[in-house]
């Protein structure tokens, strides 16, 4: 009965204490500097961000400056705004497709290299379809594909 007793009164105290424990609230110094540098690097805004809670701006911001709008990264401009077209196409996501296209246009993509793009997700969805629905063997897919690599490679040499 004693050991009864102990749980109790350990349960009780933690839960006690659980409670006592203020919950975390959204540091708003983050959010509204993470708002000022959008708003210092874009000239306003956008209110896809003003969807996320305080806590999720700075994080998100930092991400897509990080990534998608750093220049020195492996990937260019261009190259990264088309690949979020074709995902984008896939998803398929209209909001995305419309700010990609935009994106892809300004950091020079051209209108067949846009189509192009297009075209590459709608090939992969394609075939993806394709190996899945029809179970092909991963193992064996591998095999022939590195088979496949090997000898394009031995020709070109």
């Amino acid at each position: 009965m004693l050991k009864l007793h102990r749980k109790i009164g350990l349960l009780a105290f933690a839960a006690g204490a659980l409670l006592a424990i203020t919950p975390a609230r959204a540091e708003d110094a983050s959010a509204t500097a993470a708002y000022k540098d959008i708003q210092a690097t874009l000239g306003s805004v956008p209110d896809m961000f003003k969807t996320l809670p305080d806590v999720a701006v700075a994080g998100a911001w930092a991400e897509i400056k990080g990534v998608q709008l750093n220049p020195n990264t492996a990937l260019d401009g261009k190259t990264k705004e088309l690949m979020g077209l074709a995902v984008a196409s896939q998803i398929p996501c209209q909001y995305c497709i419309y700010f990609h296209t935009l994106a892809a246009k300004a950091n020079g993509a051209s209108d067949e290299e846009i189509k192009e793009t297009i075209a590459m997700a709608a090939i992969v969805r394609h075939w993806s379809t394709m190996l899945n629905g029809s179970q092909v063997d991963l193992s064996a897919f591998k095999k022939q594909t590195d088979d496949l690599f090997a000898a394009v490679k031995a020709k070109s040499q």
